[in-house]
Formats: structure tokens, C-alpha cells, sequence
């Protein structure tokens, strides 16, 4: 074997040693925390500690559901997460149409200074916005949480998606306008099909901002029966007496949905933040 030969076989080795290890990096402590839901009590704190278990109990499940409010937080949370996207997306998509398709003297400039919101602090945004939401009654109403986080999701949503609509050509437009059709018809059926997977990217970005998060959440809400899953569960952590699988069965069922939605689109999540990156 010549030498360039071991040298591409050496990186190749190199190389999957790198994915294996990043693998289990990234997916061991969900493992470790889809484990430890199934665990029985009397391998919680076994020592050696097992990787494995011969004998799973669901009994974390089932203490979930009938011990707590778990499926209203889920339903809070799938509200909230839900109209964020759809205010977020809507309002993001409309605005990068129009800067990209009506551009005006200092436009880009006005695009950059937008994209520097989204690099505040939330610990900055979220004071004001608490002020603001209880002077006019948002505070515990679903829809302060979601104009928080269309706030917090939009600036970043626009810059993310007028590189796809700058790179539509004009033309398709122009062509639609000869067959009749007016600005509204051409944008809603030619430009948003070909803007589909930065649309998509930016649904999973604020859908995923608004699953998740904690500081918006136990800022604007107090009442019981408006929390979201991320407060709920550290609301159980905090209880007096910790049910470690309950708590792990929470986590997962909290973040299994997540996981399979990213799967589902990561090829579009990825394009759309390509695409961004690039431009």
C-alpha cells in the first residue's frame, strides 16, 4: 500500500471514529433518559450502574397520566407552539415578499438591523415584553405566549427566508401577471411553492422554539392550568419527593415528538439554513 493510500485509509478510520463517538455523544443521554423511564426501582441507583434492563416497568407512564395535568401542559404547549409557527411564518414570509420584490433605499440595511433583534438575550426581551403584555391583559392568555415567541422567532425567520424568495426569478411572476393572474394569486401559488423548504425550515425553528422553552413560559404564566410542558416538568423535579421514572417519562414523551419532526424535515432544515448561511 503506498503511502497516499494508508493516508486516505487512516483518514476514513479517523473519520468514523469521529461519527461514532459524535454519535454516542448526542444520543446517549436520551437513551440514558428513555432507559431510566423503564427502569424498576431496584436499578435506579444499582452500582455498577446497567445499560441495559431485563425487566422494563411502564409504571412511570402511567403514574404521568393519572397523577398529573400532563396531557393539558402537552395541550398548552401544541396551542402555543402551533399559532407561534403559524403567526411567525406568515408574518416572516409576507414581510421577505415584500422587501425582496419592492426594495426601497436602505432596505438592506433595514433587513441587517432587524437580524440584530434576534441577537439579544430572551432575558432582555422577555422584561419589557412582560410589562407591555400586563398593561393590556396578556399575561397567563395563550395568545401573549405566542406573539412572545413570534417576536422572538420572526427576525430570524426573515433573514433566514428572503434568500429564497430573492432567488425566485421575477420572471415566473411576470409570466403568471400575463395569464391573468394579480399579485396575490401569483405570490400565494408561484412564489411560495418555490419558497417551500425555507417555509419549512422556519416552522421547525419556531415550532421548536416554542416546545421548548422555559424562560418565556414561567415569566408570563402562572396559572396551573395555562403551563406549558416545559414548565411542568420542572415543577415536578422541584416537588418534594422526586419519581425519577416519571420525570424521565415526561422528558421523553416531551421530546420524542420533536425528534421525529426533525427527522421528517431535516433535509428542508438543513437546505433552508444552507441556504441562509450562503447568502
Amino acid at each position: 500500500m503506498t503511502t497516499a493510500l494508508r493516508r486516505v485509509a487512516r483518514v476514513r478510520w479517523y473519520l468514523l471514529i469521529g461519527i461514532v463517538v459524535l454519535v454516542l455523544v448526542n444520543g446517549f443521554p436520551f437513551y440514558w433518559m428513555a432507559l431510566t423511564s423503564v427502569k424498576p426501582g431496584t436499578e435506579l441507583f444499582s452500582f455498577p450502574p446497567r445499560f441495559f434492563t431485563t425487566a422494563p416497568d411502564f409504571s412511570g407512564f402511567e403514574r404521568l397520566f393519572e397523577t398529573t395535568n400532563f396531557l393539558t401542559y402537552a395541550k398548552n404547549s401544541l396551542i402555543i407552539a402551533t399559532g407561534a409557527t403559524v403567526v411567525s411564518v406568515a408574518v416572516s414570509a409576507l414581510a421577505a415578499y415584500g422587501l425582496t420584490r419592492f426594495p426601497f433605499p436602505g432596505s438592506r440595511a433595514f433587513s441587517t438591523a432587524i437580524l440584530y433583534a434576534y441577537t439579544f438575550a430572551p432575558i432582555v426581551i422577555v422584561v419589557p415584553l412582560y410589562g407591555m403584555f400586563r398593561e393590556v391583559g396578556l399575561i397567563n392568555s395563550y395568545l401573549g405566549m405566542i406573539l412572545a415567541y413570534a417576536s422572538f422567532g420572526v427576525p430570524f425567520s426573515l433573514w433566514l427566508l428572503q434568500p429564497f424568495f430573492r432567488a425566485i426569478p421575477a420572471e415566473l411572476e411576470e409570466a403568471a401577471f400575463v395569464d391573468g393572474a394579480n399579485r396575490a394569486k401569483s405570490a400565494w401559488y408561484v412564489v411560495l411553492p418555490q419558497a417551500a423548504p425555507g417555509l419549512i425550515a422556519v416552522s421547525v425553528f419556531t415550532f421548536l422554539l416554542a416546545w421548548e422553552d422555559y424562560l418565556f413560559a414561567r415569566v408570563l404564566i402562572t396559572q396551573e392550568e395555562l403551563k406549558t410542558l416545559p414548565i411542568a416538568l420542572h415543577d415536578l423535579y422541584n416537588a418534594s419527593l422526586q419519581d425519577w421514572p416519571l420525570l424521565m417519562a415526561a422528558a421523553v414523551l416531551i421530546n420524542v415528538p420533536v425528534l421525529i419532526a426533525f427527522l421528517f424535515v431535516q433535509r428542508y432544515l438543513v437546505a433552508g439554513w444552507g441556504a441562509g448561511a450562503i447568502k
